[in-house]
């Protein structure tokens, strides 16, 4: 029977190849560009043949020892999340390369080259060059999918943990695929006592690091994962590129568009590490010039040593940033010594991002710097990162970094025993789940006297909506036991902790001066306050919101502070006119606007 053909997004098509593949647990937490496939998964669970356990873990560290335990019972199974998600996988990630695994266990990393939506552009490559860990860069959606079954065959032959290796223009690129039936394994969970494996001691770990070095050494020499060659006619002789991942498949139609495809040896690497040493031997005697293509660094090129090879070693490709079709032509006639491309004007940046009209954080994060103009704001990942448009963010580090920065610019200021900047800290609920907790803990018992205002809008927003665990709802909308965050925040010792709408202006700024007094206060610590409103992309929220119609009158004075300090992005200046007015198309009626106007011009009235 020949298989359907779908046009599907890259990480639907990597969610599709999970299930074909026979995989039963998959565990992720959402982070652009890999959020897509746990979805893709949950959206196709029916057409599964075997039981499937699906989650959204609290964190990326979490949901990697849920798959690899699943992995220990000869289930196969995948951890999916973004490049910095790795690192916070990093501790259990490292460990397995010595211990492996059982059934076949992939772990789904997507790298953000450019970067558009991380905080660095760093390479999971690289990351697994340093961890002994096999990596595999497919070079289109179609390919990454057809490469999951037999990524968990390898996993399985060799009993290691695979990554998959996706990048954003693989992830968030359409291409057809070919959807097969989905195999049916029929294995039934069996987690076979090892204890000198599964707790391998220190004792243990030389010979399982023996045993790891051999494992990878006939993983390079697999035969369906060696370098594919597309063999030139001779005209460039002793030339060849080699090209990995999404660049490869850009090179391709380069050259075709060149009409120098077939002219030039040209190589896919499928698995960037560990990388074939016969390759290598073979690229050193029959070449004297290769251009090397790869995103982000030079992991290939590294292994490669080839003395005439340039690449981003010697800057003859960019060493940061996308490998774009345009950048990868000016590399290439470079190489090949062509007319270098016709330089296009630079792309003109639309507006930039703004929270959305009505969202509670814009309302909070005016509250704050209302109350402390002069006080040190540390924020975190997510879309209230966007505060810094309003002057209330003043560091972004990492999940979870911001209440121990904050704790750190608090014993920074007291070592000098004057008086201290008040210090407002916000961080959203998921990530307070993810990573807030331990470092609310730290605080608490170092004594830091910091204002933590957890901004809850009772989802994981900036990924796409999908449930915290405060809500009582799991993967799937399946129902399950809800975790409040008062409980948790009282047991991590913080004695001040109060809850209120930020849309109620006057009460909030007023928490927020009492929470400034308790730190203050002889007895002080951390003062916790929770800023709770649903998102206002949730259409359940809208439905239940009061909304008006909300208008400005004549006597507007053209302060701008309700554009430019307020930044709602249904508000703007009429030039003409000289006046603030309402895009009725943008505005949600909220009416937060209105008591950010000092002249009383913007008025609300029932719809």
């Amino acid at each position: 029977m020949k298989n359907k053909i779908q046009l599907l997004m890259g990480n639907e098509a990597i969610g599709q190849g999970l299930i074909e593949a026979g995989c039963q647990v998959a565990a992720a937490y959402p982070g652009t560009p890999s959020t897509e496939i746990l979805q893709a998964v949950i959206d196709r669970r029916e057409k599964a043949a075997e039981p499937l356990h699906l989650e959204w873990s609290v964190n990326e560290k979490i949901a990697f020892e849920v798959a690899l335990a699943a992995s220990y019972t000869g289930k196969r199974s995948v951890a999916v999340m973004k490049q910095v998600g790795l690192n916070v996988a990093a501790d259990p990630f490292m460990r397995t390369a010595y211990i492996g695994v059982k059934g076949g266990m992939l772990t789904i990393v997507a790298d953000d080259p450019g970067p558009h939506s991380s905080q660095n552009e760093q390479d999971t490559r690289l990351f697994c060059l340093q961890a002994r860990v096999p990596v595999i860069d497919p070079a289109s959606p179609a390919e990454a999918k057809e490469l999951i079954r037999p990524a968990f065959e390898l996993s399985e032959k060799y009993e290691t943990n695979i990554v998959l290796r996706p990048t954003t223009r693989i992830c968030h690129s359409r291409q057809n695929v070919s959807i097969a039936k989905p195999i049916t394994l029929e294995r039934q969970a069996n987690f076979e006592l090892d204890t000198p494996r599964w707790s391998a001691t220190p004792a243990f770990l030389p010979a399982l690091h023996k045993k790891l070095n051999a494992n990878l050494e006939k993983i390079s020499f697999e035969p369906d994962w060696q370098p594919r060659l597309t063999s030139g006619d001779n005209s460039q002789p002793r030339t060849a590129l080699v090209a990995s991942g999404i660049v490869y498949s850009n090179l391709v139609d380069l050259l075709e568009e060149l009409n120098l495809n077939n002219k030039i040896d040209l190589y896919q690497v499928l698995m960037p590490y560990p990388l074939n040493p016969d390759f290598s031997k073979n690229l050193h005697e029959k070449y004297d010039r290769i251009l090397i293509l790869e995103e982000t660094y030079p992991v290939i090129e590294l292994q490669l040593a080839h003395p005439g090879a340039v690449g981003k070693q010697n800057g003859a490709v960019p060493r940061e940033g996308e490998l774009t079709p345009d950048v990868t032509h000016q590399a290439l006639a470079a190489f090949l010594d062509l007319a270098p491309p016709e330089e296009k004007p630079e792309e003109r940046r639309g507006q930039r991002p703004s929270l959305c009209p009505g969202c509670s954080h814009r309302s909070a994060f005016y509250s704050i710097k209302k109350c402390f103009p002069k006080g040190i704001y540390p924020s975190d990942i997510g879309c209230y990162t966007l505060g810094m448009n309003l002057g209330a963010v003043h560091t972004v580090h990492c999940m979870g970094a911001c209440i121990s920065q904050g704790a750190g610019f608090y014993q920074a200021y007291q070592q000098d025993a004057g008086d201290f900047p008040t210090i407002v800290v916000t961080i959203g609920d998921s990530t307070f789940f993810h990573a807030g907790i331990p470092a609310l803990i730290n605080a608490v018992i170092q004594q830091a006297r910091i204002i933590v205002v957890i901004l809850d809008n009772a989802t994981t927003a900036m990924t796409g909506g999908q449930p915290v665990p405060h809500m009582g709802i799991a993967a799937g909308n399946v129902p399950t036991k809800a975790v409040a965050i008062e409980p948790l925040v009282k047991a991590a010792g913080v004695e001040f902790l109060e809850v209120c709408n930020p849309y109620e202006n006057d009460k909030f700024e007023d928490l927020l001066k009492n929470a400034d007094e308790y730190i203050r206060s002889p007895q002080g610590g951390v003062a916790v306050l929770i800023a709770r409103h649903g998102c206002i992309m949730d259409p359940a929220v809208r439905k239940v919101q009061d909304s008006f119609l909300v208008t400005i009158k004549d006597n507007c004075i053209a302060c701008l502070i309700c554009v430019d300090k307020f930044e709602c992005p249904a508000l703007s200046m009429d030039k003409d006119k000289n006046l603030a007015v309402v895009n009725q198309d943008r505005c949600i009626g909220c009416g937060t606007c209105i008591p950010v106007c000092p002249v009383d011009a913007i008025i609300k009235e029932e719809k």
